[in-house]
């Protein structure tokens, strides 16, 4: 590891231990040869997810693209931005377990769809509105009644 201060490329570790959320290694170093100490984080290294579009083009996952599609949908409605955050990490979470590199915009989109289904129905009203890009007024009421249809059914259930 280089050192931030003399540049000399050997340092000895002083301290480590796992960060707050355990995702990450903290390390105290100490350079051997101007005796200046400084902090390292070391992380597990992923293979990076690629999302396919629809146009067929390639681009890496972006996890921060998908948070900003879920508070848009969520705009005045009470979900709280910690809960979103938890919503877009069970989604990475599931793509990075998955065997596949390559993920479908539409997968990722539907993922959105059944989570944001279970915190908010007017939010994930909104955001089938916007990626099932829906041509009139019928599609978008074919979409209402599924989802009166399973909340009848659910009701019923209980």
């Amino acid at each position: 590891m280089k050192c931030p201060f003399c540049q000399y490329t050997d340092s000895r570790v002083i301290d480590s231990r796992p960060t707050e959320d355990s995702e990450k290694i903290r390390r105290r170093r100490e350079c051997v040869k101007c005796g200046r100490r400084f902090t390292t984080y070391e992380t597990i290294e992923t293979v990076p997810i690629v999302v396919v579009k629809k146009d067929k083009s390639r681009q890496v996952f972006d996890r921060d693209k998908l948070l900003m599609g879920l508070l848009r949908a969520c705009e005045k409605r009470p979900v709280t931005l910690e809960t979103l955050q938890a919503t877009v990490d069970d989604i990475e979470n599931e793509l990075q377990n998955g065997t596949d590199r390559e993920v479908t915009s539409v997968k990722i989109g539907e993922l959105a769809m059944d989570r944001l289904q279970k915190l908010d129905e007017v939010a994930y009203v909104r955001f089938a509105s916007v990626y099932r890009q829906f041509r009139d007024i019928n599609s978008f009421m074919a979409e209402l009644e599924k989802l009166l249809d399973k909340k009848q059914n659910e009701d019923k259930a209980t």
